[in-house]
C-alpha cells in the first residue's frame, strides 16, 4: 500500500511538471509568433519606379530621359536632356500621357488636381501639382533637373497625387510663375508620357 501511495505521488509530480513544461513551450511559441508578426510589419515598403523617354516636339531636337522612384512616401524625380537651346526652360507635368500631337498639345494643360492657381513650386499662394519649375540648358544643349516631394505618388489611389497617366513637358522658354495658367513658358518642345 505504501508503494502504491509513492507511485501515485510520483505520477502526480510528473503530470504537474509535464503540464508546466508544456505551458512554458506554448509561452515560448507565443513569443516567437509575436516576433514573426512584428518583423513582417516592420518591413520597408518596396520602391516603385517608372522611366520615361522624352521625344522631340514642335520641330525641336530636344529629347531626354526622366526617372521617377518612390520610397517611403517620397518621390524622387530626375531628368536629363539634350538638343535644347542654351538658357532657361520650364518643365511641367501635364494632364494626359498623350504625346501624339506634333506640338504635344494632346497632353492637355498643367496637371492641377487641387484646382489652384499656377505658381512656383512650394509658393504659399498656390501652385499646380505639375508646376515643377525651370532648369538651365548649357551651351552644348544639355540640361538636367531633380527634385523630391511627398506631394506625388506612383500608382497610388489618390488622384491628387498619382502621376501615372500624366505627361512631362519641356517648354521652349522659362516659366515666369505669374502668368495664368501656364507661366508664359512658350511652345512644348519635348514630351514623355508617364506610363507604368
Amino acid at each position: 500500500m505504501k508503494k502504491l501511495g509513492v507511485l501515485i505521488t510520483a505520477l502526480a509530480v510528473f503530470a504537474f511538471v509535464g503540464c508546466k513544461n508544456e505551458k512554458k513551450d506554448l509561452d515560448t511559441m507565443d513569443g516567437m509568433n509575436d516576433s514573426i508578426n512584428m518583423d513582417s510589419t516592420d518591413q520597408k515598403e518596396e520602391a516603385k519606379t517608372v522611366s520615361v523617354t522624352m521625344e522631340s516636339k514642335s520641330g525641336s531636337i530636344a529629347k531626354g530621359e526622366a526617372y521617377f522612384s518612390e520610397e517611403n512616401g517620397i518621390v524622387t524625380f530626375e531628368a536629363k536632356f539634350s538638343g535644347l537651346k542654351p538658357g532657361t526652360h520650364a518643365i511641367h507635368l501635364h494632364e494626359k500621357a498623350d504625346c501624339s500631337a506634333e506640338d504635344a498639345t494632346s497632353s492637355g494643360g498643367h496637371w492641377n488636381p487641387t484646382l489652384t492657381k499656377h505658381g512656383k513650386w512650394g509658393d504659399a499662394e498656390g501652385y499646380h501639382k505639375g508646376d515643377i519649375g525651370n532648369f538651365e540648358a548649357a551651351d552644348d544643349g544639355s540640361g538636367k533637373i531633380s527634385m523630391q516631394t511627398d506631394e506625388w505618388c506612383i500608382g497610388c489611389l489618390d488622384d491628387t497625387k498619382n502621376i501615372i497617366g500624366k505627361a512631362i513637358i519641356v517648354h521652349e522658354g522659362k516659366d515666369d510663375f505669374t502668368t495664368q495658367p501656364t507661366g508664359d513658358a512658350g511652345g512644348r518642345i519635348s514630351c514623355g508620357g508617364i506610363i507604368k
